[in-house]
């Protein structure tokens, strides 16, 4: 969030070819081997073959059980009825939550990565508590946020419903609830009401040209240059959201000054009141 705060200017182009980034090892990249090109569309920015070698050692693909530090156990609270359980290394702190666009979080409790793991598998069958959600469902939630304090009750809930399960791991350590809240660190009292369009992926060539207005997670919220009242954004420009990992992977250069090239995608209201499953959505292009 730090490099991108409201009222940056960004300007770019996507140049040549995008690339697989290759496999993390030991807190840096290692080329991919493959030099594979990447779909402009996706998010993902490896390819098939440097992603099985990641997940080959890797918490999130349990395949990681003898790490020996201590892990979080948390709620983490995207909108009403949004909540999901999650882990991640003590050490890292709330950074896992702020990458993943939590509107608000509370820690369960903390200890071994067994222990938290089985935690988290145990609010998942007697609580219903999933592990994840859509993109979509985040977006839509993020322009219809209850006040704070209905928020911090409804972790709250389900904190006091976790901690009076049976079951809950002897070596996992208990923490009281105490509710932390994203909205000003993420700017999302600057993301409108009534939703955004949404930036698609990039194609050799396309330009991104506009002025940052918030971001939460990987979603930057942008005020579009070039883009006025006849797409709906008035003089001050329509803002849509872009998913910033669509970028990885390409080498990004100067840009010509306005969006082109660049799919706008539009939900309908009854869409987004569903989560943001999408029927009927429109396309087009600056």
């Amino acid at each position: 969030m730090s490099l991108l705060p409201p009222g940056k200017a960004l300007a770019f182009a996507a140049v040549g070819e995008r690339r697989c980034l290759g496999v993390r090892r030991a807190g840096r990249w290692l080329v991919c081997p493959y030099g594979a090109v990447l779909d402009g569309e996706g998010v993902k920015d490896q390819c098939p073959r440097c992603a099985q070698l990641d997940r080959s050692r890797s918490v999130a693909a349990d395949t990681m059980a003898d790490d020996p530090r201590p892990y979080g156990v948390y709620l983490a609270y995207f909108g009403p009825g949004l909540v999901k359980v999650g882990i991640t290394a003590a050490e890292r702190g709330a950074a896992r939550l702020v990458e993943q666009g939590a509107v608000a979080y509370a820690w369960l409790g903390r200890g071994p990565l067994m222990a938290a793991r089985r935690a988290e598998a145990l609010l998942g069958s007697a609580l219903g508590i999933p592990d994840r959600f859509a993109k979509e469902a985040k977006r839509a939630a993020r322009g219809a946020l209850p006040p704070v304090p209905e928020r911090a009750a409804e972790l709250a809930e389900l904190h006091g419903a976790a901690r009076e399960l049976g079951g809950w791991p002897e070596s996992l350590e208990p923490v009281d609830f105490a509710c932390a809240d994203h909205t000003e660190l993420f700017g999302l009292a600057r993301v409108p009401a009534g939703g955004v369009a949404e930036l698609g992926g990039l194609v050799a060539g396309a330009e991104v040209v506009g002025e940052v207005v918030a971001g939460a997670g990987a979603d930057v919220y942008l005020r579009l240059a070039g883009a006025g009242a006849a797409d709906g954004g008035g003089a001050g420009g329509v803002i849509a959201v872009m998913d910033a990992r669509v970028l990885s992977g390409w080498v990004l250069g100067a840009a010509r000054g306005r969006v082109t090239m660049v799919a706008v995608r539009r939900a309908p209201e009854a869409d987004r009141q569903r989560g943001g499953q999408r029927g009927g959505e429109q396309e087009g292009l600056f």
